[in-house]
C-alpha cells in the first residue's frame, strides 16, 4: 500500500462517529460526478459497521479515509458491495482498490456460494472489479429483490432505471460468479506428501521388479511384457 501509515480493516461499532462524515462524502462525490447514487442514512452505515459487513480505512492517526459496505438479497443468493468512498485528499493512491479487496474477501467470506456484484458508473471501479474477477452482465443477471431496486429511488437516475424496466440505466453493472472461478484445492503440505508417498511406492515397485527380473532370466519377450504390465499397470 502506497500509504504506510493506513489503516484498511473490517469495520466495528467503534467507527460509527464515522457515519456522518462518511454519507456526507458519498453524497457530495455523486454531485461532483454528475451522476446520482443510491443515498444512505449514518444510521444504515452505523448498522453495517456492528454487523461486521463493512470495511473502512482510517490512518494511524485516526482519520477517515475510505469506506464500503455488503449487502446480501434474494435469500444470500446475491451481495452487493456498495458504497464505495475516499476521502478527496488519498484518491488515486491505491486506496479503492485496497478497500474493494477487503470488501470482496469479506463478502466471499460470508457468503461464499452467493454472487457479487455491483452496479458502478465509475471507470476506476471497473477496472479493479475486473481484477477481482467481475464480468460486465445486463441487469436481469442481478437480483430481483423489490428492495434492492427500491434503494436506486435516491438516485437522479432512478426514472431512467423504471422507464428501462429494470432492464437499464446510467451504471454498468459487474458479476463475479463463484461457479466460474472453482479451483480444486490442494495445499503445499498436501502435495509435499502426496508426492513424497508416491516416490516411496514408485521404489518400492522398482525394487520387486529387480529382484523378479534377476531371478526370472528366461520367458522371452512375451514373459517380460508380462511382467512389465504386472508391475506398473495400476
Amino acid at each position: 500500500m502506497e500509504h504506510q501509515d493506513v489503516i484498511v480493516r473490517v469495520a466495528s461499532s467503534n467507527d460509527k462517529h464515522y457515519s456522518v462524515t462518511i454519507t456526507n462524502e458519498m453524497e457530495s462525490s455523486a454531485k461532483a460526478r454528475g451522476t446520482g447514487i443510491a443515498k444512505r442514512s449514518p444510521a444504515y452505515l452505523e448498522q453495517k459497521m456492528e454487523e461486521g459487513k463493512a470495511v473502512i480505512a482510517v490512518t494511524a492517526a485516526g482519520e477517515w479515509v475510505g469506506f464500503c459496505y455488503t449487502e446480501a438479497w434474494g435469500h444470500n443468493q446475491f451481495v452487493a458491495n456498495s458504497g464505495l468512498v475516499v476521502a478527496p485528499a488519498f484518491r488515486k493512491s491505491g486506496i479503492a482498490k485496497e478497500i474493494k479487496k477487503k470488501i470482496f474477501d469479506l463478502s466471499r467470506e460470508k457468503y461464499p456460494g452467493a454472487k457479487i456484484f455491483g452496479l458502478t458508473t465509475g471507470l476506476a471501479v471497473m477496472k479493479i472489479n475486473s481484477d477481482l474477477g467481475y464480468e460486465p452482465v445486463t441487469y436481469s443477471e442481478l437480483t430481483d429483490d423489490d428492495e434492492f431496486w427500491a434503494g436506486c429511488k435516491s438516485c437522479v437516475n432512478y426514472d431512467i432505471l423504471v422507464s428501462k424496466e429494470r432492464k437499464n440505466c446510467m451504471c454498468t453493472a459487474m458479476l463475479y460468479d463463484p461457479a466460474d472461478h472453482y479451483e480444486p484445492v490442494e495445499t503445499a503440505q498436501d502435495f509435499k506428501t502426496n508426492s513424497k508417498i508416491y516416490e516411496r511406492f514408485m521404489k518400492i515397485k522398482q525394487s520387486k521388479l529387480l529382484s523378479f527380473l534377476s531371478k526370472k532370466q528366461s520367458g522371452g519377450v512375451n514373459r517380460h511384457k508380462s511382467i512389465l504390465h504386472h508391475f506398473f499397470n495400476f
